[in-house]
């Protein structure tokens, strides 16, 4: 069956870092739009970072407005990993991590859905 392994997540400390990894298994998910939301205590679950197959071997990665310049997705296609490395972390990025994985990922924007989704990863910030 296909399943997301989350590891990573964990405490980290305002200005500091962290890195979330997501792998994919059960199927090759090539061209396929691999990403992540994130949940916070007592609010909706939000988009944050997805890669998008681009054609060729190209992916392009988009990220929501709260995470530019800190966080950066990275795609390993062979392995089907996306890896993201989350940098100058705030207490606001505290939220449970899921990743995300879709024939199309442009919906992401908008929709808070995908065709499969991992269990979850806590991520705790301290200031």
């Amino acid at each position: 069956q296909v399943q997301l392994h989350e590891p990573g997540g964990g405490l980290g400390q305002a200005g500091g870092s962290l890195r979330l990894s997501c792998a994919a298994s059960g199927r090759t998910f090539n061209h396929y739009a691999m990403g992540w939301f994130r949940q916070a205590p007592g609010k909706e679950r939000e988009f944050v970072a997805s890669t998008t197959w681009a054609g060729g071997r190209t992916y392009y990665a988009l990220y929501a407005d709260s995470v530019k310049g800190r966080f950066t997705i990275s795609r390993d296609t062979a392995k089907d990993t996306v890896l993201m490395q989350m940098n100058s972390l705030k207490p606001e990025d505290t939220a449970v991590y899921y990743c995300a994985v879709d024939q199309d990922g442009s919906k992401w924007r908008a929709l808070k859905e995908a065709e499969y989704w991992g269990q979850g990863t806590q991520v705790t910030v301290s200031s």
